[in-house]
């Protein structure tokens, strides 16, 4: 059953509702009614679902816990919000000074139908890597393509590896003795989930087929291991390219961010 309403259900009930179960060991989950604050290393997350029976001021007073928690620690927070969330949350959020970034697509589908996406172009290899030397070289990367620093991605990644080795598989593609692509599929533990992050592109050898192919090899993982569905926080530029691979847009998520001042 591929309806939209049916996966949207199965991605809050698999994937949103298992996030505290499932961190890197250097994570810690603090629940705040039914808001769940998370301190990471590098930055802190909250994700939240079935806000509709709080109040506005009971919201409010949360929000602010939240940012209160992250002030003291000199830290920014990413508070990831969904389309289908409860409807005045962002503007409780934008009152409370987090500012919105790019939008991106949940995306849906199944991973059998994903397997033969595409294959690597000639001269591209990709191969799974755990190694820190590899996981260095994607950060940087991933910094030349968004143009902010991205190192703190090497030591996230290695965490990831360390905490869950089976829950995680990081695929890197090389060409002409560079990185030019990295993306990782993320194994979600007791569920029919298995979540695509990554697949940056280095600009010159984007439109060539690397990011299919990167998709088909994590699905062909994924498949092996026993997982039915694929999810993605897609991009614009990532979107139309899952949906024409069968995929479906089920929501949308908008990460606010809350930074302390210097």
């Amino acid at each position: 059953m591929t309806t939209r309403d049916h996966l949207l259900q199965l991605h809050d009930d698999q994937v949103r509702g298992t996030i505290a179960d499932r961190l890197p060991k250097t994570w810690t989950p603090f629940w705040d009614g039914p808001v769940l604050r998370i301190t990471a290393p590098f930055r802190g997350f909250t994700f939240a679902r079935d806000l509709d029976g709080l109040s506005v001021e009971e919201l409010d007073a949360v929000i602010g816990r939240v940012r209160a928690h992250f002030a003291e620690r000199g830290q920014a927070v990413e508070w990831k919000t969904y389309g289908h969330d409860r409807a005045d949350l962002t503007e409780r959020l934008r009152l409370a000074g987090f500012a919105p970034e790019p939008e991106e697509t949940v995306v849906v589908g199944l991973a059998s139908d994903l397997t033969v996406a595409a294959e690597a172009p000639d001269g591209v290899t990709i191969r799974p890597t755990a190694e820190r030397a590899d996981l260095a070289r994607i950060a940087a990367m991933e910094t030349e393509v968004w143009g902010v620093d991205f190192s703190w991605l090497a030591d996230d990644l290695a965490d990831r590896i360390e905490t869950a080795p089976d829950n995680i598989v990081v695929l890197v593609a090389e060409a002409e003795g560079q990185v030019v692509s990295a993306a990782w599929l993320v194994v979600i533990p007791g569920t029919d989930f298995g979540a695509l992050w990554g697949g940056s592109t280095l600009a010159r050898w984007r439109r060539r087929g690397i990011y299919r192919a990167l998709v088909a090899q994590r699905a062909r993982i994924a498949v092996d291991r026993g997982l039915k569905y694929l999810m993605v926080d897609a991009s614009a530029d990532s979107c139309p390219v899952l949906r024409r691979l069968g995929m479906h847009e089920v929501s949308t998520t908008t990460p606010w961010m809350w930074t302390p001042a210097a």
